[in-house]
């Protein structure tokens, strides 16, 4: 069963999203729009601007959409967007740079910095804080509201809670971590850690609209935020509208989320990152982008993309085009490919629009073997059978499927991902091929309800209205919590 948004939201979402613009800096439109036009459309991304970074310099730059809805006005290449969390790769530049000059060392315990600190937390540091594997309790709660009114009674609130875990055993994401790391520069640099980044980073760099800001402030050319999220019992949930989305980062906070700016500005801070202007040594940026291991040898970040996690920057830890990637506010990422001499930098004002699951796919436009349509992104499993299943016009799939499990007992296919797989075939109007990966995952896993329900909706879309019921009736049978299937054999009854 493929997850889609209500009728009721995408009508109001599409209202909002008005007619898709291409606000170009290019002399013509080229496929890459046209992807991003699909990928707003179906995401409901209302603004949108990219620039891309090949071989140190920027290829393409352009603007999409809608900065403001309510006014109708386009995003420009001025338009300013928060970037959230990907403030964190310039809190991890800025370590560096104080590494490099003598003034602190990321092995350091934070306690040498800091004082008055609960005796579990003497002992962590810094590269502790910044990779997320502390195990300090949370400066912010479940919804993101703060545990206190104020930066004083935050903190003293925060000191008091017990640890999370023992450090190392886990990664769980945490922003008490970057507070502390805030503080740790004010300490080393003599100035606080907004001034320093800006000198340092943003006037470096020539970043000239780039600074730190949230929705108090008055920003020129602000292409604002808009969201679908919401917090129902406690839980962040998708509602069915969009709305306004309000966001506060106090000074103290502004290590953890802050900086607003542009994609083209993003693009010259890389490029200076990548020329030695911003950290003289190689070392230090082999540090920056060094994901940091777990007490069980293992690496871990936010998910199966995005696995690692360094000194502020999230990584794509893998075999084949791995990347340093920031990820902000579910609204904005950048992925730089270092083996690639590629960087791609996706900034959007709808949290929800989670660029990072799209960016690989620009990156296929410069390098094909990239595209998801070529099997980049999947198991070694799953493309080792597509790769056979294409010369076979998809047929046998269940033999090659056991016979390559013969042959390697490591063999194994997941069932969401060829679940993933067979939509993506649909996507492509590839039905038959569709149908009969929809039904290798129902040989597979035959108790899985949400296989059987893939398969009934292809057949039913193939006109084969008797074997879908069957199908829809066993995936309610195993689920009765499926309550799609219930809807579908009513439907099919019906008719």
């Amino acid at each position: 069963m493929k997850k889609l948004i209500s009728k009721t939201a995408s009508v109001i979402f599409l209202t909002t999203l008005m007619t898709f613009q291409v606000n170009s800096q290019q002399k013509e439109t080229d496929s890459i729009d046209f992807f991003l036009k699909d990928k707003m459309e179906k995401l409901h991304i209302p603004g949108l601007q990219l620039t891309i970074v090949r071989n140190g310099e920027i290829v393409k730059s352009n603007s999409y959409g809608l900065a403001n809805i309510e006014n109708n006005v386009n995003v420009t290449k001025e338009s300013m967007f928060a970037i959230n969390s990907c403030t964190k790769a310039f809190v991890g530049v800025a370590i560096m740079q104080l590494q490099e000059e003598g003034k602190l060392n990321i092995n350091d315990p934070v306690s040498k910095y800091i004082p008055d600190l609960p005796d579990a937390w003497k002992t962590l540091t810094i590269k502790q804080l910044f990779s997320n594997i502390s195990g300090l309790p949370n400066i912010i709660d479940n919804t993101e509201n703060f545990i206190g009114d104020t930066e004083e009674a935050a903190w003293e609130k925060v000191k008091t809670l017990p640890m999370e875990f023992k450090t190392g055993d886990f990664f769980r994401y945490n922003q008490t971590g970057y507070v502390m790391i805030g503080k740790i520069i004010n300490k080393a640099s003599g100035m606080h850690f907004t001034k320093f980044i800006e000198e340092r980073q943003f006037q470096t760099a020539g970043m000239k609209q780039t600074r730190f800001g949230d929705s108090n402030d008055i920003i020129t050319n602000s292409a604002g935020g808009y969201t679908a999220q919401g917090v129902v019992n406690g839980k962040w949930v998708t509602t069915d509208r969009m709305k306004v989305n309000f966001f506060k980062f106090p000074e103290y906070f502004r290590t953890c989320a802050g900086i607003v700016s542009t994609s083209e500005e993003i693009a010259q801070w890389i490029l200076a990152l990548q020329n030695g202007k911003l950290l003289k040594q190689k070392s230090s940026l082999d540090l920056l982008w060094q994901p940091a291991v777990l007490n069980n040898g293992r690496i871990r970040g936010f998910n199966k993309l995005v696995n690692g996690y360094a000194l502020g920057w999230p990584i794509v830890s893998r075999a084949e085009h791995p990347a340093a990637s920031p990820i902000g506010g579910m609204r904005s990422a950048f992925f730089v490919y270092p083996e690639d001499n590629l960087s791609i930098i996706v900034l959007t004002n709808f949290q929800g629009a989670n660029p990072e699951f799209f960016i690989d796919e620009i990156a296929g436009y410069y390098i094909p073997e990239m595209h998801e349509a070529n099997g980049f992104g999947w198991s070694h499993a799953l493309r080792k059978l597509r790769k056979e299943l294409i010369k076979q016009n998809y047929d046998n799939a269940l033999k090659l499927a056991k016979n390559f499990k013969k042959v390697d007992p490591s063999f194994i296919l997941d069932e969401n991902e060829l679940n993933d797989f067979g939509y993506k075939l649909l996507g492509s109007g590839k039905k038959q091929e569709a149908l009969k990966i929809f039904k290798l995952n129902v040989n597979l896993y035959s108790q899985s309800s949400n296989a059987n329900d893939s398969y009934a909706e292809t057949l039913a879309e193939m006109g084969n209205k008797k074997a879908a019921i069957w199908y829809y009736k066993k995936a309610f049978q195993l689920n009765p919590k499926n309550t799609n299937a219930q809807h579908q054999i009513i439907n099919l009854e019906s008719k």
